[in-house]
């Protein structure tokens, strides 16, 4: 298995070999929000109303791990350690939210 600092590593190795350079920081957060609305799409056509097209896919995991790939790409073009910040990311919301959700009566309605 591959952790995340491995991760953001293979990513800049590949980056570096094959992908000449990382586009600008603009350009790649463009491209995250283009690969959050390729996941969209899917999702809407698998748990929502719309159905697919002719030729589309049911590719979910594909859109993710496209999403991971943009992800990681900013991450190491802004020096951000995803470890690090998913760690205290992690821990902040433990803080904020240890009895929020547990004591949310919409959350039980359903079954959660």
């Amino acid at each position: 298995m591959m952790s995340i600092e491995e991760a953001q590593k293979e990513v800049d190795y590949w980056i570096k070999t094959y992908g000449v350079r990382y586009f600008s920081e603009l350009t790649n957060m463009a491209v995250l929000t283009e690969e959050v609305g390729e996941l969209a799409r899917v999702m809407a056509r698998k748990y929502g109303d719309q159905s697919f097209k002719a030729g589309e896919k049911e590719n979910i995991s594909e859109e993710i791990a496209d999403i991971f790939w943009v992800l990681l790409c900013i991450a190491n073009q802004t020096g951000v350690d995803l470890t690090q910040a998913f760690e205290q990311s992690i821990a902040k919301k433990t803080m904020r939210d240890n009895t929020r959700h547990i004591n949310n009566p919409k959350l039980q309605e359903h079954g959660a």
